[in-house]
């Protein structure tokens, strides 16, 4: 097995969003918030890397609140080992915010191999080329992760902003013409490489189109040089992730904040 570098275990675990096109971040001492109103769900929607003291964590709480406010959109409160105070979800319950979610922090050196099965009439596709593409993509996704499609200019202006961005890849994979998978990558040359939203329809699953999306993504990594994947695995996806080679470098909690569309 490939070894794991410490570069890109402080990668996975310290990386922070940085502002892009369709992307605000709003960077306190304290807090940041990160926002995209053309992709309203919580995650995308978030307040991290909170470090405060514990007499603060209650103005910390209805400052970022008040932020949010305005924009109408759910958040997740994402909580880290780090975060400070330590026992600051106790503060986010005692504001009705309470665990949805867990996920491991896990991380694939570049040198890793995932090789890719044969999957009769796959097809790989590069969803941001054109709107039809990214619309399909988009809807794989939201069908295996139960969410409303989200349709119109938002969906537009989301591919736009993704294309914009220059780091941003999202794959589309057709079998037999048909949507049947899609998987997002964003790569920070040198230093590794996020991936997020693999999906597979309910109909194409057991086939060995999420290991194809995964090499996939490897290679794309590869060639944009950085030092490997980095990627926050949840209930479903980390046990399948760890058998192909990942490693559990860290951990991150999810508090779901509706106070904003209440």
């Amino acid at each position: 097995m490939a070894a794991v570098s410490q570069a890109l275990i402080e990668f996975a675990n310290h990386h922070r969003q940085p502002a892009a096109p369709g992307i605000e971040v709003i960077d306190t001492p304290r807090y940041r918030v990160n926002l995209q109103p053309d992709f309203p769900i919580p995650g995308p929607n978030s307040i991290t890397w909170v470090r405060c003291h514990a007499d603060e964590a209650d103005e910390v709480i209805r400052e970022a609140r008040a932020i949010v406010a305005p924009h109408r959109l759910a958040v997740n409160w994402i909580l880290d080992p780090e975060t400070q105070p330590a026992d600051f979800a106790d503060h986010l319950g005692r504001h009705g915010v309470e665990l949805e979610a867990e996920a491991a922090v896990m991380v694939l050196p570049i040198d890793a191999v995932i090789d890719s099965p044969d999957v009769e009439g796959l097809r790989m596709h590069d969803a941001l080329a054109d709107a039809d593409s990214f619309r399909n993509a988009d809807a794989v996704n939201s069908e295996a992760f139960e969410s409303q499609p989200r349709l119109g200019d938002a969906l537009e202006r989301r591919r736009a902003n993704q294309v914009a961005a220059g780091n941003r890849r999202l794959l589309l994979a057709r079998i037999g013409g048909e949507p049947a998978g899609s998987a997002g990558l964003t790569v920070y040359p040198p230093h590794g490489a996020i991936i997020n939203g693999g999906a597979v329809r309910e109909k194409f699953r057991g086939r060995g189109v999420y290991r194809a999306l995964l090499a996939a993504r490897l290679a794309m990594a590869r060639e944009a040089g950085v030092a490997g994947l980095a990627v926050w695995g949840g209930s479903m996806s980390a046990p399948i992730l760890a058998r192909l080679g990942f490693e559990t470098v860290g951990w991150r909690r999810f508090y779901l904040d509706t106070s904003a569309v209440d």
